[in-house]
């Protein structure tokens, strides 16, 4: 992870200083400064010491840049390293490709560094600029941590990095000085800051609002007692150092943009100018049905904006790269630069405790009411999309690295909709466990604690708890879920939907009512719980107990099932799985 100095940037202004040295005739060694080296590409000369034509992808010099650019991240301040020139200052240039270049290094860093690679141009020949702002933690390179001392590389030993560094900053980027002061804060910005306050409504919010600017500013601790902004107000109020959302809308995947918002005023213009698009374009859709009967968005307002709010509040703003919202049809994919931090991976998003990257700029935004502050606001995500029987919101990280977040809007499963609107106690609508088990058990018939804690996201006692509460609400009068019966007394609980609850989902639950669909439940709970009972079938699929033998006997013939003894008699026979 690495940050970068908002306002001007020192290292910036030595790669410019470096470049017009260069053009002047100065060899490398007479300009070279302690955050700017001037390199030749590797493996572009013959042994002859000709110049050979220049590849898009060059392993080996991949491998030498890696290591130089850790050691720049590690250094104070960053660095950069300008390729393309020889040791006499002559231009030779180069052809990598700048985005191969930078995943190449991203995975040869170990997935840690993420360096800026832009082309420049010195007496129009192709160089290559790779910038690295200053690491948050240190980055090694074949097991060393290194740093610049002058215009060399040198080993240093992490604990020497780590007070050098605590010294220097605090861990929080976001809290850092910038470059800007009060006086910079765009009068806009400030103004929709009052207006999603104002939104909000509650008390404390409003009393915000009607906080003068400078008042404003200090109490959502964006400004130092010096009047001088941190990064996140500057990143707020002032500007982004490089567009920070990119928001493209198109009717169809393919199609030509309709629409697209992609601009660096300050993060909060950005913010509200994407909302509102975003917003605008989200489809309203006539329900009839039940309870559902009104009006829903395609998209759940609530989650898209957290989807859209998390891409800027949690990305790595050490890239100079936007966050790119597509917006096609009724799908939104929100894709940010850097991956995941702090052990939060797909697997545990939901329930992982709050990690922020930048806790002050996480905690201004939850000051104006755009993010959640006990969180990251993916549970309330799923919580959305599912309650309106939409599929889970799809959470991924990609080389890059890149976090992606994909909601797939459209019709509301009127059905879906009409259940949690029926559901006693209310509360059960809200509670993104029960929402998630329920849409489980309408995909796969049956759950027990060992099958729902990876859906849940919970260890096991917490999923218990989790199950106990849906299996204490009520529908029509009657349990939510269910207990499957014919489970022996000494193998673990399973539930499935009860009676009144199926009724409501009968078109949701059509997919498992075929016979193949059957089949397939039942081999699934014989490889799960190790065995399978006529009176198990018989619950979980609603046939009758003969019909039950009759299905069990033919999954026999298939080669599939086996007798749990030979004999077939006596009481609490069942199958199991073949070979087990």
């Amino acid at each position: 992870m690495t940050y970068s100095f908002l306002g001007p940037d020192p290292v910036e202004s030595q790669v410019n200083d470096v470049l017009r040295l260069l053009s002047q005739g100065k060899s490398p060694r007479e300009i070279e400064r302690s955050q700017v080296e001037v390199k030749e590409e590797p493996g572009r000369r013959g042994r002859d010491g000709t110049v050979r034509l220049g590849l898009s992808a060059n392993e080996g010099a991949a491998k030498y840049l890696a290591e130089e650019a850790a050691c720049m991240a590690n250094t104070p301040g960053g660095g950069a390293i300008i390729l393309g020139i020889a040791d006499d200052g002559r231009p030779i240039g180069t052809d990598l490709d700048p985005e191969w270049l930078r995943h190449r290094i991203w995975e040869l860093a170990d997935q840690k560094l993420t360096v800026d690679v832009r082309v420049a141009s010195l007496g129009g020949v192709r160089l290559l600029v790779l910038s690295t702002h200053e690491a948050i933690e240190p980055i090694r390179f074949a097991g060393k941590v290194k740093w610049r001392v002058e215009d060399n590389c040198v080993e240093v030993d992490p604990t020497t990095w780590h007070t050098g560094k605590l010294t220097r900053s605090g861990v929080d980027w976001s809290a850092q000085q910038s470059g800007h002061t009060l006086a910079d804060a765009d009068p806009i910005a400030i103004g929709i800051a009052r207006r999603y306050l104002e939104a909000a409504g509650d008390e404390p919010a409003m009393d915000l609002a009607r906080a003068s600017d400078e008042d404003l500013l200090r109490r959502l601790n964006v400004v130092d007692g010096n009047g001088r902004l941190t990064n996140a107000g500057s990143l707020l109020f002032v500007g982004t150092p490089a567009a920070g959302i990119d928001y493209i809308r198109r009717d169809v995947p393919g199609a030509d943009s309709i629409s697209r918002i992609r601009t660096s005023r300050p993060l909060l213009e950005q913010v509200w100018e994407v909302d509102h698009a975003a917003s605008l374009s989200n489809r309203l859709i006539h329900t009839t049905a039940g309870f559902a009967r009104g009006q829903v968005r395609a998209l759940p307002p609530r989650a898209l904006r957290e989807a859209i709010v998390n891409g800027v509040v949690h990305r790595d703003w050490g890239s100079m790269l936007p966050t790119v919202v597509e917006h096609t049809g009724d799908v939104v994919t929100v894709t940010s630069p850097g991956g995941f931090i702090g052990g939060i991976d797909p697997t545990n998003i939901i329930t992982h405790p709050a990690v922020s990257r930048y806790r002050s700029l996480a905690q201004a935004m939850a000051a104006m009411r755009l993010a959640e502050r006990e969180g990251i606001g993916v549970d309330r995500m799923v919580r959305d999309m599912v309650a309106l029987g939409r599929p889970l919101p799809e959470i991924s990280e990609m080389a890059g690295p890149y976090v992606r977040v994909g909601l797939f809007g459209g019709e509301p499963d009127a059905e879906f909709v009409d259940l949690f609107a029926s559901v006693t106690p209310a509360t059960v609508a809200a509670d993104v466990d029960a929402v998630m088990l329920i849409e489980k058990l309408t995909r796969q018939g049956w759950i027990d604690v060992e099958r729902a804690a990876p859906v849940l996201q919970r260890p096991a006692g917490e999923t218990a708890a989790a199950i106990a509460r849906l299996e204490a609400a009520k529908v029509d009068g009657e349990d939510i879920i269910v207990p499957v019966s014919g489970v022996p007394d000494d193998q673990a609980a399973a539930w499935r939907l009860s009676t009144a609850t199926q009724n409501r989902l009968a078109g949701r639950l059509r997919h498992l009512a075929t016979p193949g669909a059957r089949k397939r439940l039942i081999l699934d709970w014989a490889t799960s719980r190790r065995r399978v009972s006529t009176s198990e079938v018989a619950d979980l699929t609603g046939l009758s107990i003969p019909h039950s033998g009759q299905v069990l006997g033919a999954l026999e013939h298939d080669g599939l099932l086996e007798p749990g003894r030979a004999n077939r008699r006596g009481r609490g026979f069942y199958y199991r799985p073949v070979g087990t």
